[in-house]
């Protein structure tokens, strides 16, 4: 956790009242909320440095409003042709994502040819993937009305480090992008990091020299100083992406706030709600022309449906650059269908500009707002854990006055009435984005319904959980908790459960015959869990039909257990998992993970344990069977062979929801014990985290785990 500077929040809440100002909601508080709560959940200590001044709208700004497109980077890697790339603008266009504003085909790096500055000091493409030229490639992509954006770097070219590099020749480079026709351009820093240049020079010349460009073209500058450490290493302050905001709004349209969100073809939620998370902290120095930018959206790049979803919500709340980096050709329909929301693109495409900022605390749940020109309030209530979750605030917290609210629901188009309270059941790993209007009473009740909570298993009783661990044969418990937060009663709501198939679920108690304003009501019913049931994980969620319509709720998780251990003292790595994840790697049985060697902490060889990459959860089903679990924890001593750089972590030991041991930080060169009472625990975890410096170089080690039963 790290505190805000003072003036970070006061120039965030003057930014937000001076917004406020020019839509008659300057006097409703939210930017006094902002100023209480700004937003920064926490990744590191705040930069600190001189605040620039609050942004003023650019009439004459070549991007207005958070711009839209598609880039190479992600999809297609650096070895893309004209062919390809023609073929997916011809994608944007015939797809609608060109209509909805993504209207930017940009070439990231792989565009230039192998020695890539001709005889005449100018930049070239390859001639074998792009035979008529960069120019020629750029009014391909202007016939089909799109705008062309190119890359380059702002070091001097240094083989082996980056494909091209501008440093020394800023002035011919823009001249010779204007020349081509190409609307903006992305300027990257690997070579400027290995030059050790100072990367506010840097840009700022190159900003001039885009300016005045030969040819008097606009050209949307997208500054992009990925630099980050410890991801990148030990680098001063002022060199990495997370000082940019100090001089950035100044010279560029949008300045990457944090290290890329990803890998070619691949990118994870964890490092989504990173960029994210970053991307928060300075919101004050945004707004109309002038963009904070996290990086790109990464539908079916590793991420579920549901988690892509998320980051459109948060992005779309940022006021972030939308540009897609998959190859939008092999989407599948729920995700085009998130691209091409209108609502939720409205939001983004707000001519106020504003980046939106945390309400309240940071946490597993946590609420941010963004004001909108309109005097309504875009919501994303978020839910970082992995169970679903509900979510609330208050309009009141968000600034809002009055007696009524109409609540529009942008993924699923449901327009209810609120009496204050703004509430959703989300899912894991989920957003609900609302937008939230003042208006008069009346109106269809909001009711929200919570999933369900399971709070007994057989006969003994569990604590309340989304996430149940269950063994087969068993018969469960669950409960949905009704809500109305509108201003007139809900009448006769019917709630059903829906199960898999072969299970059966039945009423435990009489329905509500009615759910009064402000008022809950729950239902609880019984699940038989069928005593073949497979191993495995099943989906069991609710719906409620009533005279205001039909909601379903998120998702609540059985997971029917392989069996418990048995026979005395267990070997607990030998033994099933229920799940385990490892960072980007997977984790490894009596191995080191990444490399397979034997596990060996200060020099001592473990023939058996868990090798894993933080952070990591390994579930295990005990079932109450055992008694207790004893063991080591250490860094592996193959940490040493990549650097002296990270090789640290946390270790949990966690049962039923309650932690039962923890390590404090483990460093390199220690192995240390541990002997835990697990008597009656039925859904045992062991997690490991990064000790608060990321993930780097973390190789950790559960030792010799033996469980008696």
């Amino acid at each position: 956790m790290f505190t805000v500077r003072t003036w970070a929040a006061r120039t965030s809440a003057a930014l937000l009242t001076t917004a406020l100002s020019a839509t008659g909601l300057a006097a409703s508080g939210l930017a006094a909320t902002a100023a209480a709560a700004p937003a920064t959940p926490a990744v590191g200590p705040a930069p600190v440095g001189p605040a620039p001044a609050a942004p003023t709208p650019a009439s004459d700004s070549p991007s207005p409003t958070p711009y839209q497109g598609w880039n190479t980077y992600y999809g297609l890697g650096g070895d893309f042709s004209a062919d390809e790339v023609l073929d997916v603008a011809d994608f944007l266009v015939s797809s609608g994502l060109a209509d909805a504003g993504y209207d930017i085909v940009w070439l990231d790096g792989g565009w230039q040819a192998d020695v890539p500055r001709g005889a005449d000091g100018r930049l070239q493409g390859d001639p074998a993937r792009f035979p008529d030229g960069m120019a020629a490639l750029a009014d391909e992509i202007h016939d089909r009305g799109l705008r062309a954006g190119i890359y380059t770097d702002a070091g001097p070219y240094i083989p082996g480090t980056c494909g091209l590099g501008s440093g020394g020749h800023y002035q011919t480079d823009a001249d010779t992008f204007a020349e081509w026709g190409y609307d903006a351009v992305k300027v990257d820093f690997l070579c400027g990091i290995t030059a050790d240049l100072d990367p506010q020079e840097a840009f700022t010349a190159f900003s001039a020299a885009l300016r005045d460009n030969s040819s008097g073209r606009p050209m949307i500058f997208n500054l992009c100083n990925p630099v980050t450490s410890p991801d990148w290493g030990d680098y001063p302050e002022e060199q990495q992406s997370t000082w940019s905001w100090t001089y950035a709004p100044e010279i560029a349209e949008s300045w990457r706030t944090y290290t890329d969100v990803g890998f070619v073809g691949q990118i994870q939620f964890k490092d989504v709600l990173r960029n994210f998370d970053a991307n928060a902290r300075h919101p004050e120095v945004a707004g109309p022309g002038r963009f904070s930018d996290p990086d790109y959206l990464g539908p079916e790049l590793g991420m579920t449906t549901e988690e892509f979803r998320t980051q459109m919500s948060l992005w779309t709340v940022a006021a972030a650059p939308l540009v897609i980096s998959s190859d939008p050709r092999t989407l599948s329909q729920e995700s085009m269908d998130i691209l091409l929301d209108e609502d939720v693109l409205a939001i983004d495409q707000d001519r106020l500009g504003v980046q939106g900022t945390r309400v309240g605390d940071a946490g597993t749940t946590e609420t941010w707002a963004k004001p909108l020109a309109d005097g309504s309030v875009a919501v994303a209530l978020l839910n970082r854990g992995d169970r679903p979750a509900e979510v609330a605030t208050t309009a009141r917290d968000l600034g809002l006055r009055g007696r009524s609210f109409e609540v529009l629901d942008t993924w699923t188009d449901a327009r209810t009435q609120s009496a204050g309270t703004v509430r959703a059941a989300v899912p894991a790993h989920g957003a609900a984005l609302l937008r939230i209007t003042p208006t008069r009473p009346g109106g269809v009740p909001r009711l929200v319904a919570s999933p369900p909570v399971f709070t007994s298993v057989g006969v003994d009783a569990v604590a309340p959980t989304t996430d149940l661990l269950a063994a087969a044969g068993d018969r469960l418990t669950t409960e949905v908790t009704l809500h109305n937060d509108g201003g007139t009663a809900v009448r006769s709501p019917h709630v059903t459960l829906a199960v898999p198939e072969g299970w059966s679920a039945r009423p435990a108690g009489a329905a509500p015959r009615v759910v009064r304003p402000g008022g809950s009501a729950t239902v609880a019913f019984t699940v038989s869990v069928p005593a073949e049931t497979a191993t495995g994980g099943y989906d069991v969620t609710a719906s409620v039909s009533s005279a205001s319509g039909r909601i379903t709720t998120p998702p609540s998780h059985v997971t029917v257990a392989p069996a418990a251990p048995s026979g005395g003292d267990v070997v607990l790595s030998r033994h099933p998992w229920v799940s385990a994840s490892s960072g980007w790697m997977e984790p490894t049985v009596d191995r080191s993970v990444g490399g397979g060697s034997p596990l060996t902490v200060a020099g001592v060889v473990h023939e058996t344990g868990i090798g894993v990459a933080t952070p990591s959860h390994v579930r295990y089903y005990l079932g109450g069977a055992c008694t207790a679990l004893t063991g080591s924890v250490g860094i592996d001593d193959v940490v040493g062979t990549v650097g002296p750089e990270g090789g640290t972590a946390t270790f949990d030991v966690v049962g039923d929801g309650e932690t039962l041991w923890s390590s404090s930080l483990v460093e390199r060169g220690e192995a240390i014990a541990f002997d835990v009472d697990v008597t009656g625990v039925r859904d045992l975890t062991l997690d490991v985290g990064d000790a608060g410096d990321g993930g780097y170089n973390d190789r950790a080690d559960w030792l010799t785990l033996t469980t008696t039963c």
